[in-house]
Formats: C-alpha cells, sequence, structure tokens
C-alpha cells in the first residue's frame, strides 16, 4: 500500500494527540499500554489505553480502496515506521506512563495482532533474527564446559 504523505500526517497527529493525554504536569504515572485499531472497512483508526477510554480517533480514506489480503501487515508496517520516528524525535519522552509499555495493533475483538514498539529503559525486545543460532551456541559451549 503506498499511503499517500497527508494520510500519513494524519496517523501522525492522531499519535500524537492520543499521547498528549499523558504529558504535562502530573504526579501519577499511568500503568497501561497503547492500543492502535484500525478498520479497513470503516477507514478509521481509533488509539486507546487499557482502559478501552477512546484516546484518538481518525479516518484514513485511502484504507477503502486497498484491495490486497495483507492489510494487516501494512498498516503494522506503516505504525512501527510513525511510530520509530516519533521516538527518535523525543516525542515519546517525558510521558506519565510507568515502563515498560507498548504500543500495540489490535483487531476488532481487541486481540493483539503485534506489538508495535516496546518502551523501556532496560529491556531490548529480540526478533528470531537475533535469536537465530543460539541453540547450537550454548549446547557446544556447555558441551566445552561439560569436557573441562
Amino acid at each position: 500500500m503506498k499511503l499517500s504523505d497527508a494520510s500519513k500526517k494524519i496517523i501522525r497527529d492522531a499519535l500524537i494527540k492520543a499521547l498528549s493525554h499523558y504529558k504535562g504536569e502530573s504526579d501519577m504515572e499511568a500503568v497501561t499500554d497503547i492500543h492502535l485499531q484500525p478498520n479497513q472497512v470503516e477507514a478509521s483508526l481509533v488509539i486507546y489505553d487499557d482502559d478501552d477510554r477512546e484516546l484518538a480517533h481518525t479516518k484514513i480514506n485511502e484504507w477503502v480502496s486497498y484491495e490486497s489480503d495483507d492489510f494487516d501487515e501494512v498498516v503494522q508496517q506503516l505504525f512501527t515506521s510513525i511510530l520509530s520516528e516519533l521516538k527518535a524525535q523525543g516525542v515519546l519522552d517525558g510521558l506519565h506512563i510507568l515502563k515498560p509499555y507498548s504500543f500495540v495493533q489490535v483487531d476488532e475483538h481487541k486481540e493483539t495482532v503485534a506489538e508495535l514498539l516496546l518502551i523501556d529503559d532496560d529491556t531490548l525486545l529480540v526478533n528470531d533474527e537475533l535469536l537465530k543460532g543460539l541453540d547450537d551456541e550454548l549446547n557446544a559451549f556447555l558441551k566445552d564446559l561439560l569436557e573441562l
């Protein structure tokens, strides 16, 4: 899906609006994740917290005309890209949300489709590529250790 810059800006602005609920003066830190629920049929994006409180709602008209079956995967890549940009720009700094917290993509039943971004000071979210061959390396290490 080739999404226009205007639609990407709409998504970005909706995320910033949702995050504005956790900015400003506050001694309390929320315990929540941020849920992004795209709906292709309604051409909408709803962003809410763990308590189903709506933080932002917007329309993405280009989604209706997308005809391929990989909508969730394409939107996931789009969300991940926009969230990474927001993180790099410091937009996610200073939020009153207790770490670790995640941005997750959910379906119409509010079931998690994908974890988009984990925010934590000292946790690394690993992927399959990083873990490739780890079992073999650990087995070889253990064998060498036991032969001593």
